[in-house]
C-alpha cells in the first residue's frame, strides 16, 4: 500500500512540474512595460530641437516646446501638442518654413498630420494657409480636404481641397475662388 501512495505522489509531482513548465511564457515584454500605462507616452521631450543633416548639410530643423513619444504602441506615433516650427532647406540652402499649432507624426505610415493655423511659406514667398494639412514624407506630397488659402506673387486662391508636391510645382486647388491670373 505504501508503494502505491509513493507512486501516485511521484506521478502527481511530475504532472504538476510538466503543467508548470508548459504554462510558462515569455513575459519579458510585459516586464519591460510594467509601470507604463498604454495611454501614457513612453517619453516626453521639452524644448525639442532636432536637426536633420544629409551629406554634411542641414536639411531640416524641427522645433517644438513639447514632444510626446508613443512608440510603445502597436501603431506608434510622436505627438507635438503645443505645435511645431519646421525649417526645410533645399540643395541651394533656400529655406521654407512650416508652422502649426499641433502635429502628430505616424511612424508606420510616414504621414504627418498638421492642425490649427497651419502655414507653409516657401523661399519663393508662396504661402499656404490651412486648418489641417497632411504631409506624406514617402511621396513628398501635401494635401487636405479642408478649406485653404494659397497666395503666390500674383494670386490669392481660396479652395476646399488642396494637393501638391512640396515645392508647389504641381499645386492643385479644387473648387477655387478668389483672384486667379490666367495667361492668354
Amino acid at each position: 500500500m505504501l508503494e502505491i501512495k509513493k507512486y501516485n505522489l511521484s506521478i502527481i509531482v511530475i504532472v504538476l512540474t510538466v503543467a508548470m513548465f508548459f504554462s510558462c511564457k515569455d513575459n519579458f515584454k510585459d516586464v519591460q512595460n510594467m509601470g507604463i500605462s498604454e495611454n501614457e507616452p513612453v517619453g516626453i521631450a521639452e524644448n525639442f530641437n532636432y536637426k536633420y543633416t544629409d551629406s554634411g548639410k542641414i536639411r531640416a530643423v524641427l522645433i517644438s516646446s513639447r514632444m510626446l513619444d508613443f512608440s510603445n504602441r502597436e501603431f506608434d506615433y510622436f505627438e507635438f501638442p503645443e505645435g511645431i516650427t519646421l525649417d526645410l532647406f533645399d540643395d541651394e540652402n533656400n529655406k521654407s518654413v512650416v508652422v502649426s499649432d499641433y502635429a502628430i507624426n505616424y511612424g508606420k505610415t510616414n504621414l504627418i498630420d498638421l492642425q490649427g493655423n497651419v502655414r507653409i511659406m516657401t523661399h519663393k514667398k508662396d504661402t499656404l494657409f490651412a486648418e489641417q494639412l497632411y504631409y506624406d514624407s514617402d511621396k513628398n506630397w501635401i494635401f487636405t480636404n479642408k478649406p485653404v488659402t494659397f497666395k503666390t506673387a500674383t494670386d490669392i486662391i481660396h479652395g476646399n481641397i488642396f494637393d501638391s508636391d512640396t515645392d508647389f510645382n504641381k499645386a492643385n486647388v479644387l473648387d477655387p475662388t478668389g483672384n486667379i491670373s490666367v495667361e492668354d
